[in-house]
C-alpha cells in the first residue's frame, strides 16, 4: 500500500511523498486497483473501452465517460461533471478493466448515460480543490459544535467538499431520525455554500475513516473490501469461537467482516460430523459429545454417569459407532476406540544465555548473619592497650 516516494529513507527514517493521499503512483490510496490488462493490447479493429474510473476522498468511487477521448491514465487528476459546477478526482482505473469493474458492481454498461469528464485539472482547479480539503478539519469541529449546541443526536464523522468549494457534503451516523431544518440554516450561514447531509452506517463510517484492526493490520473495509456482508453470531459458533463482544467486534461496534472469510471451510468440514446432541449407545451405557476439533477431526465422548472422565476419539470411528447404533447394535464401550494422544513436555526452565540462576547475585542468608555476627563481636570486644 505504498509507493517508491512514500519509502524508507536513512535510518529507517520514512521519506513520504507528502501528498496528503493524492500520491500520483495511487499506491497510497484507500482502495486501490492493480491494472493488470494495461500491458496487453486489444484485439484488431477494436475500441477501448470509453469509460474511467474515477476515486474522491475516502475511497468514493464512480464511472465517467469520456467524451472528448482524451488521453488518461492512472493517477491522472481531472475535471468531472457534478450536479452543480464540477468536481476533481482522481483516475484509478481505464481501459477494459473498467467493464470488468461496472459488470461486478451491478453498473449499466451503457456509457453515454454516465456523467462526463471535463478536462485534465488544470493547477488552478488544484490550488482550489487542495485549500477546500485544508479547510475540511476546521469545518468538521465547527460542525459538531454545532450539532451539539443544537442538542440533536447524530455523530459527523466525515466532511467532504466538492471540487471547486461549491458544494460540502457532511456524512454522519444516527441511530433514530434527526430533525436537519435549524441545522442545515445554521450550517449555510457559518460556511457560506450549498450543503448536503448523507447518512451512512457505521460499518461505512469505519471504511471512509479507516484505522488499524486487532490484527495489526489496516481494515479491510477501508483498503480492499467494496461489499458488506451479514455476519451472524452463528459464523462465531460454527468456527467455535467464544461470544466474546469485546473480541468478535470491530471498530465500527459491528461483527467483524473477518469472520465470514473462513466459514465456508468451517461449514463444509463440519458436514462430516456428527450433531453435537448425537449420543453414542455402548453395553457400558449411553455417551454425549463434550468437545470438537474440526482441524484434529477429533471428537471427545464421556458417559452420561461419569461427566468428568472424556474419551478422545477419531471422526470415522465416532461415524462407525453412530452407523451400528442405527441398526440397532451396540459396542462393547469407548475404551477400544480411545486414541492416544501425545503431550509435549514443556520446559520451565531453558538455559539459554548460559545462567544457572537468576539469584546468583543474591547472598545466602547464612553469610548475611555471620558477617553481622562478627562486626558486633568486634563492636563488644575491648581494644587492649599498647
Amino acid at each position: 500500500m505504498g509507493c517508491t516516494s512514500c519509502a524508507t529513507g536513512t535510518n529507517g527514517q520514512p521519506k513520504g511523498c507528502k501528498n496528503n493521499g493524492t500520491c500520483g503512483t495511487d499506491g497510497c490510496n484507500k482502495l486501490t486497483v492493480f491494472d493488470w490488462l494495461s500491458n496487453m493490447s486489444l484485439p484488431g479493429n477494436q475500441e477501448p473501452f470509453n469509460a474511467v474510473e474515477v476515486r474522491f476522498k475516502n475511497g468514493r468511487k464512480h464511472f465517467y465517460q469520456n467524451p472528448e477521448k482524451i488521453s488518461l491514465s492512472i493517477g491522472d487528476i481531472v475535471a468531472t461533471e457534478a450536479e452543480s459546477g464540477h468536481d476533481i478526482g482522481i483516475i484509478t482505473l481505464t481501459g477494459e478493466l473498467v467493464r470488468v469493474q461496472m459488470k461486478k458492481k451491478k453498473e449499466p454498461l451503457a456509457v453515454e448515460a454516465l456523467p462526463k469528464i471535463y478536462r485534465k485539472a488544470s493547477q488552478r482547479d488544484i490550488d482550489v480543490w487542495q485549500k477546500v480539503r485544508d479547510r475540511e478539519a476546521d469545518v468538521q469541529k465547527q460542525s459538531r459544535e454545532i450539532a451539539i449546541r443544537l442538542g440533536l443526536q447524530m455523530k459527523i464523522s466525515d466532511v467532504e467538499f466538492q471540487g471547486d468549494a461549491s458544494k460540502v457534503i457532511f456524512y454522519y451516523t444516527a441511530e433514530e431520525r434527526v430533525d436537519f431544518r435549524q441545522l442545515i440554516k445554521d450550517f449555510a450561514r457559518a460556511f457560506n455554500t450549498r450543503i448536503e447531509m448523507k447518512q451512512v452506517g457505521f460499518r461505512q463510517e469505519a471504511a471512509r475513516l479507516g484505522g488499524i484492526g486487532s490484527c495489526g493490520r489496516e481494515l479491510c473495509c477501508s483498503t480492499w473490501l467494496t461489499d458488506f456482508r451479514s455476519v451472524n453470531t452463528s459464523a462465531a459458533r460454527f468456527q467455535q469461537l467464544s461470544l466474546n463482544p469485546q473480541k468478535l467486534a470491530g471498530q465500527c461496534g459491528k461483527l467483524k467482516c473477518c469472520l465470514n472469510y473462513e466459514l465456508d471451510t468451517y461449514l463444509e468440514a463440519l458436514d462430516e460430523f456428527p450433531k453435537s446432541d448425537v449420543k453414542l449407545f455402548t453395553e457400558k451405557g449411553a455417551a454425549v459429545c463434550q468437545k470438537s476439533d474440526i482441524f484434529k477431526r477429533m471428537l471427545w465422548y464421556a458417559y452420561e454417569k461419569e461427566g468428568m472422565h472424556w474419551h478422545p476419539m477419531d471422526l470415522e470411528k465416532v461415524n462407525e459407532i453412530i452407523a451400528l447404533n442405527k441398526k440397532g447394535k451396540k459396542v462393547a464401550s469407548l475404551e477400544e476406540f480411545v486414541v492416544e494422544i501425545e503431550q509435549k513436555e514443556e520446559e520451565i526452565f531453558s538455559n539459554v544465555v548460559g545462567q544457572d540462576s537468576l539469584t546468583r547475585f543474591d547472598k545466602p542468608k547464612g553469610s548475611r548473619n555471620t558477617n553481622r555476627n562478627k562486626k558486633r563481636n568486634k563492636k563488644r570486644t575491648p581494644k587492649k592497650n599498647a
